[in-house]
């Protein structure tokens, strides 16, 4: 597994609702409420967990903000883009 560069992200990024930030793709939900954010990260740690994956996230009420990047590779992957596709479609 490699490391993408800037260009294969932001081309990746194009039919998303994340950015590049800081060496990382992010995303942030606002929910109605606390119960129904920690609900998605719930689904969301189910996914994240069977992909071995997992995010760097913090919530706040209602708030949710995720990061995503491959420490082994000190970088993004196309593993990072699977999860975070997953979440989209698990947040929907």
């Amino acid at each position: 597994m490699k490391a993408l560069s800037e260009s294969e992200i932001q081309d990746k990024l194009k039919d998303m609702d994340w950015e590049y930030s800081e060496g990382a793709i992010r995303t942030a939900f606002e929910f109605e409420n606390f119960k129904e954010a920690f609900s998605a990260m719930t689904r969301i740690a189910f996914e994240a967990e069977a992909q071995q994956h997992h995010p760097e996230w913090t919530n706040v009420y209602n708030n949710l903000e995720i990061s995503l990047s491959t420490h082994d590779v000190n970088g993004v992957t196309d593993k990072d883009f699977k999860l975070a596709k997953k979440i989209d479609e698990l947040v929907g």
